[in-house]
């Protein structure tokens, strides 16, 4: 088994761990039916619909 034969330094450590900073979020997509943002190839949780059809029925809040 590998074992490092020293210890890294701090500016490497920090350089490996501020990678984390880098990684973005995953993208919205417009739904066609009621123009809100959800995440894509996913049902729309405001209206329900996927790929033009309703796939579940979302009640109105009161």
């Amino acid at each position: 088994m590998g074992v490092p034969k020293r210890k890294p330094s701090r500016s490497r450590q920090r350089m490996r761990r501020a990678y984390n900073s880098v990684l973005t979020l995953p993208k919205l997509a417009v739904c066609t039916q009621c123009a809100s943002p959800s995440l894509p190839h996913r049902v729309c949780p405001e209206c329900g619909f996927y790929n033009g059809r309703q796939v579940i029925n979302v009640g109105v809040a009161a």
